[in-house]
């Protein structure tokens, strides 16, 4: 399968897997790792997992951590589009993963992401696309929601069928406005506390009114499984087992399982369970990549 089109943030991770809670003015052990991160070169790796050929649309620092991660993505299969800024440096994440569950908080400096602008998006990069997913991560800056936007309209205009992950609840501060950039999606991807702040609510019956934007409604409720919302009904099923080493990256390993499959043309029900297979693989390991 070809012709992926992720826009979206690359960078760095420093990932800390701590031994105990950080002592504000003190010391605490940890596992330190080093990897690629953001989430679109998250995405395009686990795509290119699912058999897909992406393409990796972001903007990267004209620095030694922009050529490691542009030189590891082409080795790894994905072909990156990228625009190199002269002046800003390559996006770095801080990772803080709680060795008793595995649920991370970040640090995050988006570095030249955050300068991702319109003319950063060629249209002839969309040639002999399917398919573009956003990261909701671009359109929730606003140094770079134009950039996002455009995106989307690019898409749509060379016909290509599109899909957004709003990425990050807490920098859903406009509901109304985000839901307007993303109308006319054929998914929105959220997980259960994006829908809680785009709808108000985290139960799945909420994701129906989120169908005057979008086509379909996949959403990722972690242990709880994933759910299909669309015109017909809601479709569940179960997640898979899986002990957390650290859900860094497991949103993004679900979408493009959902996504592989969904372009495949497979049945709902199997889309969701790549989609939470992949998850289930992702936490599973140390870092956000395949």
């Amino acid at each position: 399968m070809s012709g992926v089109i992720v826009v979206g943030d690359a960078g760095l991770d420093v990932v800390a897997r701590l031994d105990g809670p950080v002592v504000h003015g003190g010391d605490v052990r940890a596992g330190i790792r080093f990897t690629g991160g953001g989430s679109g070169a998250n995405t395009a790796l686990w795509l290119r997992a699912c058999g897909v050929e992406p393409t990796l649309v972001a903007r990267i620092g004209d620095d030694a951590g922009g050529r490691l991660i542009r030189s590891e993505l082409e080795a790894a299969g994905v072909r990156c589009a990228f625009t190199v800024d002269p002046d800003a440096a390559t996006c770095c994440v801080v990772v803080l993963v709680d060795r008793a569950d595995g649920q991370r908080s970040m640090l995050a400096d988006r570095g030249a992401n955050a300068r991702f602008s319109p003319a950063d998006v060629d249209a002839s990069v969309l040639a002999g696309a399917r398919h573009l997913h956003l990261s909701g991560y671009v359109l929730l800056d606003p140094s770079s929601r134009p950039a996002g936007i455009a995106s989307l309209a690019a898409a749509k205009e060379a016909g290509l069928t599109t899909s957004v992950d709003p990425q990050a609840a807490a920098h859903i501060k406009d509901p109304a406005a985000f839901l307007d950039d993303v109308r006319g999606v054929d998914l929105l991807m959220p997980n259960s506390e994006e829908l809680e702040a785009l709808t108000g609510s985290r139960d799945v019956s909420a994701a129906k009114s989120l169908l005057e934007a979008a086509g379909s409604v996949v959403l990722t409720a972690g242990m709880n499984g994933a759910s299909w919302i669309d015109g017909d009904g809601v479709t569940s099923v179960p997640a898979e087992p899986a002990d957390c080493v650290d859900s860094t990256g497991a949103g993004d390993a679900f979408d493009a399982g959902v996504l592989s499959s969904w372009l495949a043309g497979e049945s709902t029900v199997d889309v969701l369970r790549r989609g939470v297979s992949y998850g289930a693989r992702a936490v599973r390991k140390l870092g956000p990549q395949p």
